[in-house]
């Protein structure tokens, strides 16, 4: 069984903000794989598709718990599923890559985000699959920035990003992380 996790704040004053590009790409990979987000629980709304492109079941999550506090969410998921961390994968903004940039890590630190911070101290390992999708360096204060809205310009580019990072998740769960990363990156 796989879990994919799309990182940001619940509320409609959250929504399609840039730090909410991971729920944004778990709406958009949702619809591509025909899978319903219909499910309230371990501190998140998500969706099962128990046959997956790859033949295996699939989680899509996104935390309700606020950014800061992911971890809850996606260990309470993980625990109960019994879905070992190297079957889990991190959507997330990430401000160092420009505007609708992506990368896929197979782990590493959390560098400034909390979300993945606190995911890595619940999990405990860094070794946790995550693709970042650049929303740029702030102009002004990082916290008005990440929860501000990006300009049209900016959001033609991170909606491309989601698509990319839909077609990568899709690569991964098909041929796996590796060639994912080779194709992607």
């Amino acid at each position: 069984m796989k879990l994919i996790v799309g990182l940001g704040n619940p509320g409609k004053q959250y929504e399609h903000t840039r730090h909410n590009m991971g729920y944004d790409t778990i709406d958009a990979f949702a619809e591509m794989m025909s899978c319903d987000l219909d499910r309230h629980d371990f501190k998140g709304t998500y969706g099962v598709l128990k046959n997956s492109v790859a033949g295996e079941p699939l989680i899509l999550l996104k935390p309700e718990t606020y950014m800061n506090l992911s971890g809850e969410s996606v260990r309470a998921i993980s625990d109960y599923f019994k879905i070992d961390v190297e079957d889990i994968v991190i959507v997330y903004d990430d401000m160092a890559l420009p505007v609708g940039d992506i990368r896929l890590r197979p782990g590493g630190s959390s560098g400034s985000h909390n979300g993945i911070k606190n995911i890595i101290q619940h999990m405990g390992t860094e070794n946790i699959k995550r693709i970042r999708i650049g929303i740029g360096e702030p102009q002004y204060s990082g916290v008005d920035y990440v929860l501000g809205k990006p300009s049209a310009e900016e959001q033609e580019k991170i909606d491309e990003a989601i698509k990319q990072v839909c077609r990568a998740l899709k690569e991964y769960l098909i041929n796996g992380w590796n060639q994912a990363m080779n194709k992607f990156n």
